[in-house]
């Protein structure tokens, strides 16, 4: 009998997962108090309750942690994102609904760690297998909504849905990295952009 795929993992693989749980949940705690930069190393295996060697066996550098949050947020933003668009909304109601959804990932991350997981889209050091941008799930559902509305004549006809969502989604990150107002003068230039997003896209 072949073991079934939804089996729960036992003795040392159990053990190990729940190890690298106790070490992701301790760095994420040390990444909402001080940023991964200042992030300490040693807080956060005395949190977890392990050998230094043992958090790098689990994540070989500070970024690999980061990785994984971004990876986490990024699966659970498409899977609202994707519930949200199984209505049929046009693709401007759509786009607002991606604003609302990454903003609200502040409240859930901490105002330090969710910069830091944007800011890990420009990162030059991120690590090897981070994986192309056409690859996120999230632009790809975005491209999918763009061409969706340049084939009901909302887009224009030389639009690249793939690049549209890149440049919307990419856009926006910038913006909420770089921008410190204050959060109804920060909403004020959000909506500009999905504005001015809007006005590149549509159709005249």
């Amino acid at each position: 009998m072949t073991a079934h795929a939804n089996e729960k993992p036992r003795g040392r693989e159990a053990q190990r997962l729940e190890t690298r749980r106790r070490v992701y949940d301790a760095a994420m705690g040390e990444f909402r108090r001080s940023g991964v930069a200042d992030a300490d190393i040693g807080a956060i295996i005395s949190t977890a309750g392990v050998a230094r060697g043992t958090f790098y066996f689990h994540f070989p550098t500070k970024e690999h942690v980061l990785e994984e949050v971004e990876r986490d947020l990024v699966t659970r933003l498409a899977g609202d994102l994707g519930r949200f668009v199984s209505s049929g909304p046009d693709l401007w109601a759509t786009m607002s609904e991606v604003v609302r959804l990454v903003v609200a990932g502040e409240s859930r991350l901490g105002p330090k760690l969710f910069r830091d997981v944007l800011a890990l889209h420009f990162s030059q050091t991120r690590p090897p297998g981070f994986g192309k941008p056409a690859d996120h799930p999230l632009v790809a559902l975005i491209a999918r909504e763009i061409a969706r509305a340049q084939r009901q004549g909302m887009v224009r006809a030389e639009v690249n849905a793939e690049n549209g969502a890149l440049f919307f989604l990419l856009g926006f990150y910038a913006l909420l990295v770089t921008n410190h107002d204050s959060k109804p003068a920060r909403s004020r230039v959000i909506d500009e952009f999905v504005a001015s997003t809007r006005h590149g896209l549509e159709a005249r």
